[in-house]
C-alpha cells in the first residue's frame, strides 16, 4: 500500500477525509504515494491559521526569518537528488531536468533568506519644517498560492520563499497532478521550525481549494500561476473582494531565426526552447520564425535532430524528452497535432509511443509550412509541438513575432547587432533572448510578461517585494 501524506494546517499533520494516489506518468503501475486532498473547511482552518499568525511572524526579526530560509535552502540543495528524483517520478521530466530545477529552489529560498535582511527603507525630509518622513514595506498579510504542475517545485519555491522573507503567512496550494514535491518543501520548512501556521500546505482539488482562498475575506493576496482561463476568473473574483492579485498564465513564444544566425545556435535553441521539459513550458518556442534564405537548411536539420531525440522514462539515463505529464494533456496534444493537419501542416513526429512500462509517451511534433493565422499557431498547446513559419525578412518576423495575445518570453537568433538591438527593444514580451533559448532564465532577475501573459508586478528577484509587501509612508513632527 503506498504511503500516505498529510496537509500541514496549524503546524500539525493533518490526516485526510480523502486521498488521491499521485502516479508516474512515466510508468503508471508505479505510485509515488497517496496524498490528502484538503476539504474546503479544512481550507478555511488553514487560512485562519495563518490570520492569527500573521501578527507575530510580521514582526519577527529578519535574522529569524532568514536562519528558517537558509536552512530549507541549504536541505533543499543538500537532498537534491532525493527531491529531483521525486519530481522526475511525479511529473515526468528528465532525472538531469529534475535535479537541476531541485537545485534552483534550494537557491531562490537562499536568495529570498538574503532579501529578508535587505529589506529597507527611506528616510527623508517633509517639505514642511520640523517634518521627517519614513518610508517603509510591510508584509501584505495572509498570502494564498496556487501553482502549476509543470515546475512543482521551482514555481512554489519561488512564491513561498519572497512571501515569508517579506513577512507574510502562507496557504499554498499545489497542482492535484504533483503534490509530493510541494509536500517535501512543507516537511523541510516544518523541520527547519517554521512557526505554527505561518506556512499551511492544503493539498486537493482547484474548485474546492483554490475557490476557498480567493472566496475568504481573511486572505489579503493571491499568487497565481497556470491556465488563462483560470487565471482570469481568479483575477476578476480577487478585484471584486479587493485581493491584491499576481498572475503568470500563458505563453505563445516566437523564436526568429534570421539569414545570417549561426544554424547550430539557432537548432540548438530551437530543439531546447520546444522540445525539453516535454515542451511543458510557458516559456517554451512553440513558433519558430524563420526567414526564407536559412527556412529550407533550417528545416532539414531540425527534422534530423527532431526526429532523433530519444523519448522515454524520466528516470533513465539518455532519456532527452519524458512523457507528458497525463491523459488529458496527452488528448489535447494530439487533438492539436491532428488539427496541424487539418490546417495543411506537414507533421514530423507527433507520434504516440509505447515504451517498456505504460505512459504518456509522445514524440515530439514540428509543424511545417505553418502560418501565423493557424490556431495552433495562436493557441497554447502546453507540450512537444512547435509550429515553423517562413517569413521573407526581419520586419515581417518582429511583426508575425508580436502577433500574438501572449507576451511572456521571446528570442532571436542572429549575428547581426543591429537587429539584436532592435529586437530587445520592440519585442512585445517581458523577457528576450539573443541567441538563447527562450525557456531558461535566472533566479535573481525579474520573471514575468506582458498582454495575455501575465498580470500584477513581477515574479523573482528583488522585483518580488513589489508583490509581497505593501508600502507604508509615516510622518513625525519632531
Amino acid at each position: 500500500m503506498a504511503e500516505r501524506h498529510d496537509n500541514l494546517i496549524d503546524g500539525e499533520w493533518v490526516k485526510g477525509s480523502e486521498y488521491a494516489p499521485n502516479l508516474n506518468p512515466s510508468d503508471l503501475s508505479d505510485v509515488v504515494g497517496d496524498y490528502a486532498r484538503a476539504t474546503a473547511g479544512e481550507a478555511q482552518a488553514a487560512i485562519a491559521a495563518a490570520r492569527d499568525a500573521f501578527h507575530g511572524w510580521s514582526r519577527s526579526t529578519p535574522q529569524q526569518r532568514f536562519e528558517i530560509l537558509d536552512a530549507a535552502g541549504s536541505r533543499i540543495l543538500a537532498e537534491k537528488e532525493r527531491l529531483g528524483t521525486l519530481l522526475s517520478r511525479e511529473e515526468g521530466k528528465t532525472l538531469p531536468e529534475g535535479i537541476g530545477e531541485a537545485a534552483r529552489a534550494g537557491q531562490v529560498f537562499k536568495f529570498f533568506a538574503g532579501e529578508a535582511l535587505r529589506l529597507g527603507g527611506e528616510v527623508i525630509p517633509s517639505v514642511r519644517p520640523g517634518v521627517g518622513v519614513e518610508i517603509t514595506r510591510e508584509g501584505v498579510g495572509v498570502v494564498g498560492l496556487i501553482t502549476p504542475w509543470n515546475f512543482p517545485i521551482a514555481i512554489p519555491a519561488w512564491k513561498i520563499a519572497p512571501a515569508l522573507a517579506y513577512g507574510n503567512t502562507v496557504v499554498f496550494k499545489p497542482a492535484d497532478l504533483v503534490p509530493g514535491c510541494a509536500h517535501a518543501i512543507a516537511e523541510i520548512l516544518d523541520d527547519a521550525g517554521i512557526p505554527a501556521g505561518v506556512f499551511n500546505l492544503v493539498m486537493g482539488r482547484g474548485s474546492v481549494v483554490g475557490e476557498a482562498m480567493v472566496g475568504s475575506p481573511d486572505v489579503d493576496a493571491i499568487s497565481f500561476t497556470g491556465s488563462v482561463p483560470t487565471g482570469r476568473r481568479i483575477a476578476l473574483a480577487c478585484a471584486e473582494s479587493g485581493k491584491k492579485v499576481q498572475m503568470e498564465m500563458g505563453g505563445k513564444n516566437p523564436l526568429v531565426v534570421l539569414d545570417d544566425a549561426d544554424l547550430d545556435t539557432a537548432v540548438s535553441c530551437a530543439l531546447n526552447g520546444a522540445f525539453f521539459s516535454t515542451g511543458q513550458r510557458c516559456t517554451a518556442s512553440s513558433r519558430l520564425i524563420v526567414t526564407e534564405k536559412i527556412h529550407d537548411r533550417f528545416v532539414e536539420v531540425m527534422t534530423d535532430k527532431v526526429k532523433t531525440l530519444k523519448v522515454d522514462n524520466a528516470l533513465k539515463p539518455h532519456t532527452e524528452i519524458g512523457p507528458v505529464v497525463d491523459q488529458s494533456q496527452l488528448d489535447q496534444d494530439m487533438r492539436y497535432i491532428a488539427l496541424a493537419r487539418e490546417e495543411g501542416c506537414e507533421v514530423i513526429g507527433g507520434e504516440r509511443l509505447n515504451r517498456d512500462a505504460e505512459g504518456f509517451y509522445l514524440s515530439p511534433a514540428l509543424l511545417l509550412g505553418a502560418d501565423n493565422a493557424m490556431r495552433t499557431s495562436r493557441e497554447e498547446i502546453f507540450g512537444p509541438v512547435a509550429s515553423v513559419i517562413k517569413v521573407s525578412g526581419y520586419d515581417e518576423a518582429l511583426t508575425v513575432a508580436n502577433d500574438t495575445e501572449f507576451g511572456l518570453s521571446s528570442g532571436i537568433c542572429t549575428a547581426s547587432l543591429k537587429h539584436a538591438s532592435d529586437f530587445k527593444r520592440n519585442s512585445q514580451a517581458g523577457m528576450v533572448m539573443v541567441n538563447l533559448p527562450t525557456a531558461g532564465v535566472d533566479y535573481h532577475v525579474p520573471f514575468g510578461g506582458r498582454k495575455g501573459s501575465s498580470y500584477g508586478p513581477r515574479e523573482q528577484g528583488a522585483y518580488a517585494r513589489e508583490f509581497y509587501t505593501t508600502v507604508k509612508t509615516a510622518y513625525t513632527l519632531a
